[in-house]
């Protein structure tokens, strides 16, 4: 969002709703990180937001790369789920040796299951 704000500083509300595919297409136009939070933060303050809600439909899976955070806290996913996408994002390859030692040693799947700190 930052991004389509530094992009657009006209941007509006509805504009700033990020599509399914569109942060692969967004991720050939370089900023950083900070350039990305103070447009957003600016751009909240022109517009007196104290708080932004907006809609997403973002897809991360390979090979999109983490912007602002290194990891997630999350539990283990099903097999051909988009939240295995997601965690091989994050850690790559690995999500194999990661998900193997998670069966081999009995971990809890699903939304009740056992959790991890994956980190990229």
């Amino acid at each position: 969002m930052g991004l389509k704000i530094h992009k657009n500083k006209l941007i509006t509300l509805k504009d700033l709703e990020i599509k399914q595919w569109e942060v692969y297409d967004l991720d050939d136009y370089k900023i950083n990180q900070n350039q990305s939070l103070l447009a957003l933060s600016e751009w909240m303050q022109k517009n007196k937001l104290e708080k932004l809600i907006c809609r997403t439909q973002i897809l991360i899976a390979p090979p999109y790369q983490l912007k602002i955070c290194d990891g997630i806290i999350t539990n283990f996913h099903q097999p051909k789920s988009t939240l295995l996408l997601l965690i091989s994002a994050i850690v790559g390859e690995n999500w194999k040796k990661i998900y193997h030692y998670a069966i081999q040693n009995n971990f809890r799947f699903l939304s009740y299951g056992d959790s991890s700190l994956l980190l990229k």
